[in-house]
């Protein structure tokens, strides 16, 4: 070949924006959620929004098309769609374009179960009526009666549950693997929450999205004091109790680690994992009066409260006082609660319906000021 053909530089991707991204329980969705709103806004994109006054798209109800805003006239011409709902492929697909990329995030079961207890303990009768996550596990029927389903699907294969199946199906090979099967069809990409940095630079890659597009300030996480330490046994009695997730999880991290392997490769890898580091303190440094998320006591500015939940204590952010206004607004994104940043995106999207309510001050009293 001739010296020119060599230098012609390969093929520069495009960057996917059509992204379903399935929003699974306390496993790091929410920060994953903020920065699919900040890519939807980067590129003018359509997100299909919970209707009306809902900031889930029908959760736990199985998923259907109308509880999209706007469906009935906006039909399939949604970009985005990242708020929680119980995935149900059909009616998803009546929602988004055909060429849609589709991706999850899964979470080691063992730390799950233990956020989900703090975080529900109120409202998940299998939670409220044991003591602590230990006394729970030590003997989950006890508190766990089938009859409180509803309510009870934080308790026990929570990720299972929101992936459309029944999390409280027999744990049978031949089902639980064509289970996995099944998902694997469904999905693109399934990131694992225990290695969040790495799962945002393999998003990056897949979706030719540049880093700032992936840069992030961990949401809604709770202060230190509110977690329970499980004993060996409870650890172990989670995989057998939760053990339609942990096969979930243990596959699923196994073709994480092999995709890595395959398309990036681990040295690639750790040097972006550096620079994602690197950048997010820069950002840090450039937004927040405090370099870590705070308790929600010392949040000066109660429009950025994130919501909060059960025992948990879920931190928030300060923002610095002198900051220019577009440096303001980027930072007020990257910290926005999921609650207030899904309000702000309807009122942008459907200006003539009646807001969501968020119970907190405005963040902007006028659309004008954004």
């Amino acid at each position: 070949k001739s010296h020119e053909e060599l230098l012609v530089p390969p093929t520069p991707c495009h960057a996917k924006t059509n992204v379903m991204f399935l929003k699974t329980h306390k496993t790091a969705s929410s920060t994953v959620l903020n920065i699919m709103f900040r890519f939807a806004e980067r590129y003018n994109l359509t997100v299909a929004l919970p209707a009306d006054q809902l900031f889930h798209l029908g959760y736990p109800r199985t998923f259907v098309a109308h509880f999209v805003e706007g469906f009935e006239t906006i039909g399939q011409n949604y970009n985005i769609m990242c708020n929680h709902l119980r995935f149900n492929p059909l009616e998803v697909k009546k929602v988004m374009a055909a060429n849609t990329f589709y991706f999850s995030i899964l979470r080691n079961p063992i730390p799950l179960l233990e956020s989900s207890y703090i975080y529900y303990k109120d409202y998940v009768p299998a939670f409220r009526s044991s003591k602590n996550v230990n006394e729970f596990l030590a003997s989950p029927t006890r508190y766990y009666h089938p009859a409180d389903y509803r309510r009870n699907i934080y308790a026990r294969n929570i990720m299972w549950f929101d992936f459309g199946y029944d999390n409280n199906a027999e744990d049978d090979a031949n089902y639980t693997q064509a289970v996995l099967e099944e998902i694997e069809e469904n999905f693109h990409l399934i990131l694992i929450a225990d290695y969040f940095d790495e799962s945002m630079i393999l998003l990056k890659h897949t979706l030719c999205w540049d880093l700032d597009d992936v840069i992030y300030f961990k949401l809604n996480s709770r202060s230190q004091d509110t977690v329970q330490t499980l004993t060996p046994e409870s650890e172990e009695r989670i995989k057998a109790w939760c053990s339609l997730d942990w096969k979930l999880y243990l596959h699923f991290n196994q073709s994480f680690w092999r995709r890595i392997e395959e398309t990036i490769g681990l040295e690639v890898l750790e040097k972006e994992v550096d620079h994602l580091r690197t950048r997010q303190k820069e950002l840090m440094e450039t937004c927040l009066s405090e370099q870590e998320a705070v308790r929600k006591d010392h949040i000066r500015n109660k429009a950025l409260l994130p919501f909060q939940s059960g025992a948990a204590n879920i931190l928030g952010y300060n923002l610095k006082q002198d900051l220019d206004n577009r440096t303001l607004r980027t930072c007020q994104k990257m910290v926005m609660p999921e609650l207030q940043y899904t309000s702000y995106l309807y009122a942008v999207q459907h200006p003539h319906k009646k807001r969501k309510g968020v119970g907190l001050p405005l963040l902007w009293t006028s659309l004008q000021e954004k």
